[in-house]
């Protein structure tokens, strides 16, 4: 389905089961470690340290503005970003 402006409408047809009203689950991972003390800074996200020095922030994501919002305080911290990534509930979970 195409709109006046040529850009494709999206949807989730690709995937039926999945349900867009469910936050997707984000793991953001930063080079260096955060101390616990700023798990609700980052809204309550699970902070991991790595061996590898890394840190991963694991958490629900409700929608998009909230994650530019995480990504944000991560730019504020001047910590280096590695890598985002997001997934629907349970599509973790799903053979491929």
């Amino acid at each position: 389905m195409n709109s006046h402006n040529g850009y494709r409408a999206m949807s989730n047809e690709c995937n039926p089961k999945t349900d867009p009203s469910e936050p997707m689950v984000c793991q953001i991972r930063i080079k260096g470690h955060l101390g616990c003390q700023w798990a609700d800074w980052f809204g309550g996200m699970t902070i991991t340290r790595e061996d590898d020095g890394d840190t991963l922030l694991t958490g629900p994501v409700v929608d998009q503005a909230a994650l530019h919002g995480l990504l944000r305080k991560v730019r504020d911290l001047g910590m280096p970003l590695v890598s985002v990534i997001c997934v629907q509930p349970g599509q973790a979970d799903t053979p491929e």
